[in-house]
């Protein structure tokens, strides 16, 4: 479960430097000003670690409240949607297990919590770096 969850951790990273990248292409020209304005390149790499901490830190916080709630409850969860869409995901003709166990280990979710934030705070500093390198005058140049 560990690898499970940490390779979609690594995609939703991924996200978060397309994301950030994105922002900073979106907002060369203010980037530019705020660099004309005496803004040094560092306080330009702090805004955009900031701004990716902000997401990877709301998104880690849901991710693992949803995910503990799912899992604690996922003997009523389970029933319902199978009631509801009229299915039944576990067959007991077909496999050898007929419901969805689920046991949650806190020292898992810590973990996954914990490379979670990491992940995210790594995932800022490419953009971050990028943003920070910005040459204002070419930037201002087609604008």
């Amino acid at each position: 479960m560990f690898i499970i969850l940490a390779l979609i951790v690594a995609v939703a990273a991924f996200n978060i430097v397309s994301t950030l990248v994105m922002a900073v292409t979106d907002k060369r020209a203010d980037i530019a000003i705020m660099r004309t304005f005496g803004a040094s390149p560092r306080s330009i790499m702090y805004i955009f670690i900031v701004q990716g901490a902000l997401i990877g830190v709301i998104g880690t916080i849901f991710g693992a409240i949803a995910g503990i709630i799912i899992a604690l409850n996922i003997g009523t969860i389970v029933p319902f949607i199978e009631h509801v869409f009229n299915v039944q995901f576990l067959a007991k003709d077909v496999y050898y297990i007929s419901e969805l166990p689920s046991h949650l280990i806190w020292s898992d979710v810590m973990t996954i919590t914990l490379m979670s934030f990491v992940l995210s705070l790594l995932a800022t500093l490419y953009p971050s770096w990028r943003a920070a390198k910005m040459n204002p005058a070419e930037a201002l140049r087609y604008e």
